[in-house]
């Protein structure tokens, strides 16, 4: 280069540093004009959000006792304060990116100047910016830009525009804020590499300590890191850290904060970082591990339907203490793992709890016997088994328990009346296409036929009671007809099925009006009802053949042992923001479902399934003696299974199923279940043993509470 053109240079950067220094002095000065109004505008406005708008911080979900299962983020950041930060940090960070720091107002004009004289000379390249414009520029990227690629571009963009608008902004905030406070302030803000935001953060996940307990040569490997994390990143490059560390140590002999012999042998020493990467926590509902993390996923799933944004579930810093019992989830996950081996393919059973209550319906246990993980090759699975609508082939006879309650509701029946069981049955109501030996009604149209299973078991009639325990098909499609469709699928909506009515009828996931098969663009409640696919609906419902959540069925028992009292079921006890202080959850307000004789007379009504009932094996199997409800569920071919039961503490639903390809049976073996194609499974086999099982070990020693008696207008 000739003299000519550096000289030229040189005069060029000189008159651009004056222009800097005049268009930052400007507002200062008071001079007018709508572009310098403008600009002020901007930076008030851009100040104000630095002071508004908080960093993403760690969300942290506990168990009901306070204990920490899960963390939910989207940059891993440990708020620190200034006085839990060790001073090396604070000098090791001043004397390798702004030396003057403690000596100028947010803008260095000296470092400014000879920045362009050196680099214009063709010397080292250095920088200009200062502690507090870095603060700014990090906060802008990693803060308010920080899902806006275009926003973050324009915070680095190479321009004067750029860098007046940052040291305008700089000069403010050291009108504001102390030199202390934006010491801690940028080292609250600043990336470390991988997701690693903050000295509190960078400290555990580099070193596994603590910001207050940082040696010197730990401090300056960090304190290299923020020029460049990546580039610098002390597992992928090991051999730039070390070198970058070194040169913190230098500068702080320079700066005299740290003697030359302590330097040198602080050179000496190894990286020291934790081997295999940084230590955090994972980021999402993984971290509470295979047993927790069904109900972690429900937690999450349930804010988000109920009002808060994923954006600031996993940024908000909030603290989400929730309702599950770490023994009943234990327990839970114990007797569904007793039934079933977590990696057998292609079944699961599921095991949700809920704590009955008239002001709330508390979820205390959500488990499978398959792990909670994403590694497939061990069983694990991501998919709320035991919360979402994912048994798709359905709950089987439970779901008798909505005709029962529809029919009394219009007191076709009592709980003690006799109703028609016959071994076989042909429904003119509930019509059907072409099936060999039913009689044709109509052009086009066959009666619906069915028969009861093991029919050497029955009666031409039972009562009520009696069908509720050994649940001959035919009585309860007779009684669907008495009471009519349209109210059965309406008392499974009001008992507790919210979700599940209003999912689809094909696979249980949203409805898709767009799609021509009504499977898919009908909820359930429409699609099986009256003028859904058939004029007086499908008899089919009340033999459970419908896509089913297992934590929905477990809150129908909930709500016949809350005397009718529907709550949805919450997994949320408190909410408490970054400072502490409590959240308001939006959550559906409780429900009268159904008069409270009418749900205790149904709770009396099912109060024989563990005694002479289908699921009389597994309740002697386990030494059951407790006071209870409860109703068995088979589908067809043995494809699924269920059982939902109560007791006055406690209710719960079990269910196997098929969640990979549901077509096919299951067989029930000893400690397993296995896809088969000419399936032996009952409700009263392994769905009642994992019930029970679970049951019987979390009420342990507590009282056997009694059933509450019937209304004598429901009993005949």
């Amino acid at each position: 280069m000739r003299k000519t053109d550096g000289l030229f240079k040189l005069l060029g950067l000189c008159l651009l540093a004056g222009i800097l220094v005049a268009g930052v002095l400007f507002p200062i000065v008071g001079a007018a004009g709508v572009a310098s109004n403008r600009a002020s505008e901007t930076v008030d406005s851009m100040s104000a959000e630095l002071a508004n708008v908080p960093p993403p911080l760690v969300t942290t979900i506990t168990d009901s006792a306070g204990n920490p299962i899960a963390t939910l983020y989207d940059q891993y950041r440990i708020p620190t304060a200034a006085d839990q930060i060790n001073d090396a940090m604070k000098w090791a960070l001043v004397s390798v990116e702004d030396r003057r720091f403690y000596e100028h107002h947010g803008v260095d004009w000296k470092g400014t100047i000879r920045a362009a004289l050196s680099n214009s000379a063709g010397g080292e390249t250095q920088g200009a910016s200062t502690l507090t414009q870095q603060y700014v520029k990090n906060y802008l990227i990693n803060v308010i830009y920080r899902d806006d690629e275009v926003g973050q571009k324009k915070a680095q963009e190479q321009s004067l525009a750029r860098k007046l608008k940052e040291a305008r902004i700089a000069i403010q905030l050291e009108s504001k804020m102390d030199k202390q406070q934006i010491l801690t302030s940028y080292l609250n803000v600043v990336e470390f590499s991988r997701k690693i935001y903050g000295v509190g953060a960078a400290a555990q996940a580099y070193f596994g300590t603590t910001a207050e307990k940082l040696t010197v040569p730990q401090a300056a490997l960090l304190a290299g890191m923020v020029n460049n994390p990546p580039f610098y990143d002390p597992w992928s490059h090991p051999e730039r850290a070390t070198e970058r560390r070194n040169l913190v140590l230098d500068r702080m002999v320079e700066n005299r904060k740290l003697a030359p012999a302590d330097a040198e042998r602080f050179k000496a020493e190894p990286l020291g970082v934790v081997p295999d990467g940084p230590s955090k926590p994972a980021a999402n509902c993984t971290g509470a591990g295979p047993e927790n993390g069904f109900f972690c996923q429900y937690v999450q799933d349930y804010l988000l339907t109920n009002g808060m944004s994923k954006e600031d579930l996993y940024t908000g810093g909030y603290t989400i203490r929730t309702t599950m019992d770490q023994n009943a989830q234990h327990q839970a996950k114990l007797s569904a793992e007793a039934q079933v081996r977590k990696t057998q393919k292609n079944v699961a059973n599921t095991l949700s709890l809920v704590r009955p209550g008239k002001d709330r319906h508390e979820v205390v246990a959500l488990a499978a016997n398959r792990d909670y993980g994403t590694d497939a090759s061990k069983g694990q699975t991501t998919y709320a088994l035991p919360s979402d609508v994912s048994n798709v082939t359905g709950a089987g006879s439970s779901y008798k328990i909505f005709t029962a309650a529809a029919a009394l509701e219009q007191h076709k029946v009592g709980i003690y009346s006799t109703i028609q069981t016959p071994q076989s049955y042909a429904s003119r109501v509930f019509v059907s296409g072409q099936k060999p030996g039913c009689p044709q009604i109509g052009r086009g149209t066959w009666a619906y036929c069915l028969q009861n299973y093991g029919e050497s078991n029955y009666g031409p009639s039972m009562s009520l009671q009696q069908a509720l325990a050994t649940s001959p098909n035919t009585g309860f499609v007779i009684l669907e007809e008495q009471a009519g469709l349209g109210a059965v699928l309406d008392m499974a909506r009001r008992l507790g099925m919210r979700n599940t009515m209003a999912s689809n009828a094909a696979n249980g996931g949203a409805v898709d009006p767009g799609n021509k098969n009504p499977a898919y663009s009908m909820p359930q409640q429409k699609y099986y009802g009256p003028g859904g696919i058939s004029q007086n609906g499908l008899g089919a419902f009340t033999l459970g053949v419908s896509p089913t959540s297992g934590l929905e069925l477990a809150n129908v028992a909930a709500t016949i042992m809350s005397g009718g009292v529907w709550c949805p079921p919450t997994p949320i006890m408190g909410v408490s923001d970054r400072d502490g202080k409590p959240v308001q959850v939006k959550e559906a307000a409780c429900e009268q479902a159904v008069p409270e004789g009418l749900a205790n007379s149904l709770a009396v009504g099912m109060s024989r399934d563990d005694t002479d009932g289908t699921s009389r094996g597994a309740a002697q199997a386990a030494g059951w003696t407790r006071p209870m409800i409860g109703k068995t569920g088979t589908t067809q071919e043995s494809g699924s299974a269920a059982f939902v039961g109560a007791t006055p503490q406690l209710a719960g639903a079990a269910m196997v199923f098929r969640p990979d390809s549901p077509v096919g049976g299951l067989c029930d073996g000893q400690g397993n279940v296995t896809p088969c194609s000419n399936g032996n499974m009952f409700g009263g086999k392994a769905p009642a043993r994992t019930w029970f099982g679970a049951m019987k070990a979390i009420l342990g020693d507590q009282p056997a509470l009694p059933l509450p008696a019937s209304d004598p207008a429901y009993e005949h």
